[in-house]
């Protein structure tokens, strides 16, 4: 439990500020910073059991970083794009082949409620689901997960996990890159990271709170 604490702690820590530790990164990896990125970025969106990783943040965070002339605005892009799309595709893939047998039972890494919230949410938006739930942290993790379970059409679900990855990508790495160093952001950066993930988690928290409503 004590070790459960601690991992949660380090976790919230790290994304709070991501500008210090990624500066530490940077410094002390150089080129290789753009693989432990397209390595966290993969992982997020790829591994059911990785939800907890950032993205959106992280995203931000490296597009102020490039801004400062740190990184490649455009290696970046290009690189976290395509992270994202085969991260969306592994798990695709995962969810086609291991997922009926996950879905039946709880486990330890991947919650079931995580999953039928996902699907609700897939089940309402369809297609497009992919796209907007690039833009929710957990759905985003579980999103083509569930559509692998739901056997979704591999072709269509391409269309809408490229389109979805390069959006989302390339929105919060560009706003880094443009007005992540404006003094005032650049000297609130945890206030703004927790903006963002409130931005993220609200659009999940109001569709919870209507379907409630709904159900009373």
């Amino acid at each position: 439990m004590d070790f459960l604490i601690d991992f949660v702690r380090s976790t919230i820590s790290f994304i709070l500020h991501i500008d210090e530790h990624l500066s530490t990164i940077i410094a002390n990896y150089g080129n290789a910073t753009y693989l432990i990125l397209i390595l966290i970025v993969f992982c997020e969106t790829g591994l059911v059991i990785t939800p907890f990783l950032p993205g959106d943040s992280l995203l931000f965070a490296a597009g102020a970083f490039a801004g400062r002339g740190l990184l490649n605005p455009m290696v970046l892009f290009v690189a976290l794009s395509i992270a994202a799309v085969v991260g969306d595709t592994v798990n695709y893939w995962i969810g086609r082949v291991i997922g009926p047998r996950v879905f039946q039972r709880e486990t330890r890494f991947i919650k079931r409620k995580h999953l039928e919230k996902t699907q609700r949410f897939y089940e309402k938006h369809g297609g497009k689901a992919i796209v907007l739930a690039r833009f929710m942290p957990i759905i985003r993790t579980f999103a083509p997960f569930v559509a692998g379970i739901g056997v979704m059409d591999y072709k269509k679900f391409v269309f809408y996990n490229v389109v979805g990855g390069v959006v989302w990508v390339g929105l919060f790495v560009f706003a880094g890159y443009f007005f992540g160093n404006i003094p005032t952001v650049e000297n609130n950066f945890e206030l703004v990271i927790l903006v963002i993930i409130f931005l993220s988690i609200l659009p999940p928290v109001i569709e919870y709170l209507r379907s409630r409503k709904a159900a009373t």
